[in-house]
């Protein structure tokens, strides 16, 4: 995944804030003009797969994926809320996936991880709230994205924790003091009010879904969280001041 942000530039840079649409709340019934619609302040389209299993809802697989591959050039995040992810990654990525992530609760991280590199998909790994962030500790060198749950996975529309700005806090120490290459994400409750809290905490890529589709204005929504985010971050000077 492109890392614009990323420990790489000088530290004095200020970091972007990167967008990622949740289909979860975009009107199915016409999913192409939806995309369409957002696609001007989307970075990311960020796909959710729900199994009725790992959570309790049930949303869509890898031929909805290939539609929106052949209606959207976004990069396609799938996020696999799924027990047995592996018997799908290469169906996701034959669909047109970019990336998948899977859920460190589900065990098997470590051949998850090379079954997404052999098959050349961008490696993802997520943690839910009630999970302690030691857990994903160990895989942090290996991602290309780490997605830390602000709400229970499952649904739409829930509360921001924010009991869980700790756990962002302490991913972005870990990744920028070990000059990792691993993309910060956050979904859960984000809109224009709490994201900057989330971007200070250190997330760069912010996935939206309510707070963008069921707005009147749906790119203008995008922009606003992006904006409160962005203006949240300071460009910080060479010698450590604001």
């Amino acid at each position: 995944m492109a890392q614009e942000g990323s420990p790489g530039p000088a530290q004095h840079a200020q970091p972007s804030i990167r967008i990622a649409p949740s289909i979860l709340s975009a009107d199915f019934a016409r999913l192409g003009d939806e995309i369409s619609r957002v696609s001007p302040e989307a970075d990311v389209l960020h796909v959710d797969v729900m199994d009725g299993h790992f959570v309790p809802n049930l949303t869509i697989g890898p031929p909805v994926v290939t539609w929106i591959r052949r209606h959207s050039d976004l990069y396609l995040d799938c996020h696999l809320m799924m027990d047995n992810p592996g018997e799908f990654l290469e169906a996701f990525r034959d669909a047109g996936a970019n990336g998948c992530t899977v859920h460190v609760e589900i065990g098997g991280t470590a051949g998850l991880i090379a079954q997404m590199r052999d098959l050349g998909l961008d490696v993802g790994l997520a943690v839910n709230p009630e999970t302690p962030f030691k857990d994903c500790e160990p895989w942090l060198d290996q991602l290309d994205l780490l997605l830390v749950m602000t709400v229970h996975p499952g649904f739409g529309g829930q509360r921001f924790m924010s009991e869980m700005v700790p756990k962002i806090a302490r991913a972005r120490h870990l990744i920028d003091s070990a000059g990792l290459a691993a993309e910060l994400e956050v979904d859960g409750g984000i809109d224009a009010g709490t994201a900057p809290i989330v971007a200070e905490a250190g997330a760069r890529l912010l996935v939206a879904g309510s707070a963008i589709f069921a707005q009147p204005d749906p790119v203008a929504a995008a922009r606003r969280i992006r904006e409160a985010a962005q203006s949240s971050l300071a460009p910080v000077s060479p010698e450590g001041t604001r």
